[in-house]
């Protein structure tokens, strides 16, 4: 694509310890797109998306986004610049309601705009408005996903970073989720994805990344990755 890159990620070599979990990782992402990234368990996609956001910190390369550096910058202060987090695991506040947990959203902005945003979320998920006075904990694992998702989206983020969104979900609830997050890419919301479930996430994919052992083995469209035979043989089994 032409034009410079909303997130801009260049010769990035990140380590737990001793341990290098991403090898030179050179990859972008374009305003309005939803670019995905894919890879067998522990193949490094989730230290990606960490590193992106500071912890680990890359030991090389550089991290730009909207052409600036911020391979350096405060994780706190990351948080500020448009970009919002949605961690493997969900990890929502269990102690805290539906509603509490989704003003924990605005923390980073101000919030001029909660009121608006919180129906808009409501009417994304439906089932987080009839749980909005529940507490987080006893909702199932497919109301923690929409839920940590409309946490994210109440920073109003320009850039949605989203990690392993279909993990231990029902295949019905995974189709909603993959739904959803198409319907936040048309808002003009930039969308990251880190994914295990290749089938799905290359079909919502406008490009997408192979990696393998922390490297960037294959690039391309979300179409041409579905019909390439690696890609088949290794993460779609064979089909």
């Amino acid at each position: 694509m032409s034009g410079e890159p909303l997130l801009d990620v260049q010769g990035v070599d990140s380590y737990y310890g001793a341990i290098q979990a991403l090898r030179g990782v050179s990859l972008n992402v374009h305003k309005g797109e939803i670019v995905t990234l894919i890879g067998a368990n522990g193949a490094g996609k989730s230290t990606m998306l960490m590193t992106i956001f500071g912890n680990p910190r890359a030991s090389q390369g550089t991290i730009s986004y909207r052409g600036h550096d911020i391979t350096q910058v405060p994780t706190h202060q990351i948080a500020k610049l448009g970009i919002a987090q949605v961690p493997e695991g969900r990890r929502v506040f269990p102690g805290m309601t539906v509603e509490e947990n989704l003003a924990m959203g605005t923390i980073s902005i101000t919030e001029e705009h909660a009121e608006t945003d919180l129906t808009k979320v409501y009417e994304m998920f439906p089932r987080l408005k009839e749980r909005c006075d529940q507490r987080a904990g006893t909702l199932s694992g497919g109301e923690q996903q929409m839920l940590a998702i409309g946490r994210a989206l109440m920073s109003r983020p320009e850039l949605l970073l989203l990690d392993e969104p279909s993990l231990g979900l029902a295949p019905m609830i995974v189709k909603q989720i993959f739904s959803v997050l198409r319907e936040i890419a048309k808002t003009g919301t930039t969308i990251f994805l880190v994914e295990q479930n290749a089938n799905h996430a290359l079909h919502l994919a406008d490009r997408g990344y192979v990696m393998v052992n922390g490297d960037i083995r294959l690039t391309g469209t979300g179409e041409e990755l579905l019909q390439d035979p690696e890609v088949r043989k290794a993460y779609l089994g064979g089909h």
